[in-house]
């Protein structure tokens, strides 16, 4: 495979340490908005009462992380997980920084994109985590500024556009399309200059003219258009099969599985459970992920951005495996992931899951 050359350092476990040993108490205060949540009922619902211990959960205030709201608003992950069972809930802005976090044992689960799980994997040589569910398929898009004179890839030399962070899901899905286009980000030696932004600064730089557009997920992609003279250029399904792609899933560090296994069974049945009542209630799911975004971000969505954004994206327990392989190949050719192609074989621990549909008469999701 030709790949162009990598013209900064990859990420690795050493920059992980170095950074967490540096700023540990930075990087707790990062992970923000965090509730201890006692999980205070019986588990009843099925499987072995689980130890006593504490279950460190992370997601990020986005509409594509709606089952970790619903829940926590619902009162599911209480239900399921039992008396014995306390969640300590932490919400990030993008997926390295909850890898960073996995690793430094700060928590033991985090719904996340499909790019930094994939890095994590790699990093970690395949010991420190593994991918037990999807989530969310769909959601995220590039939009640009109306009066930014693109309307075809080529318009976007020597433009300026924003992705949540370095190396997360839409970093790598942007810097891959624009190289599939005839492009080249800046790093790689061409004129599109990418730059990793917070998603509320890059509707904030777009309204201002200081950003032509972002790779960005759901909600942001619709405010970014109906609030900043935005429209969209692409809209990522057109990428993929039937438009089905994993933007979100759930994982858990490796030496949880192994050590609480019946804690983790418990955790996907809440999350099997609540994706089946979002996909039959989307009217009251909306109300509820956008009452947990307000809770974090301070600020609700409007009913149009949230009606407009909620159709984009598909709430879903299959973690879609063969559209993670196919961005990892893209992070490997940009560069992210090491001189050699990265072994997936065990980047899934999908038999829990398995479990918990079957008991819940539904259908198994593969591998």
């Amino acid at each position: 495979m030709n790949r162009p050359p990598r013209t900064w350092p990859t990420l690795s476990m050493t920059t992980f340490a170095g950074t967490l040993l540096a700023g540990a108490a930075l990087l707790l205060a990062a992970c923000g908005g965090s509730t201890s949540t006692p999980a205070g009922g019986t588990g009843a619902a099925g499987g072995t009462a689980p130890k006593n211990v504490t279950l460190r959960l992370g997601y990020f205030p986005n509409m594509t992380h709606a089952q970790p709201q619903v829940a926590l608003a619902r009162g599911t992950f209480a239900e399921e997980l039992g008396g014995n069972v306390k969640l300590d809930v932490k919400t990030f802005n993008a997926g390295p920084a909850a890898i960073e976090a996995l690793f430094a044992g700060a928590i033991d689960a985090t719904y996340i994109g499909p790019n930094p799980a994939i890095t994590g994997y790699v990093q970690s040589q395949g010991k420190e985590l593994r991918i037990v569910a999807g989530a969310t398929s769909a959601g995220a898009l590039l939009v640009v500024r109306g009066d930014a004179g693109i309307s075809k890839p080529a318009d976007l030399a020597n433009k300026k556009l924003a992705t949540p962070q370095l190396g997360n899901t839409q970093d790598v899905a942007l810097r891959a399309w624009l190289a599939k286009n005839g492009l080249k980000d800046k790093e790689h030696g061409g004129n599109v200059q990418v730059i990793p932004t917070a998603n509320a600064d890059a509707l904030s730089l777009i309204s201002r003219g200081q950003l032509d557009g972002a790779w960005v997920p759901e909600p942001w992609a619709t405010r970014i258009v109906q609030e900043a003279n935005g429209k969209v250029l692409l809209d990522e399904r057109d990428l993929w099969p039937n438009g089905d792609f994993v933007t979100t899933h759930l994982i858990v560090r490796t030496k949880f599985l192994e050590e609480n296994p019946d804690a983790v069974e418990r955790l996907l049945r809440a999350h099997v459970k609540t994706t089946q009542w979002i996909n039959g209630n989307p009217d009251e799911a909306k109300k509820l992920v956008n009452e947990g975004i307000k809770k974090i971000s301070g600020a609700a969505l409007s009913d149009a951005v949230i009606n407009a954004a909620w159709r984009n994206q598909k709430i879903t327990n299959d973690p879609i495996a063969s559209s993670l392989r196919r961005s990892a190949d893209d992070a490997f050719a940009l560069g992210y992931l090491g001189e050699k192609k990265p072994d997936l074989a065990n980047i899934y621990a999908l038999d829990p899951l398995n479990k918990v549909l079957k008991e819940l008469n539904l259908p198994a999701v593969q591998q």
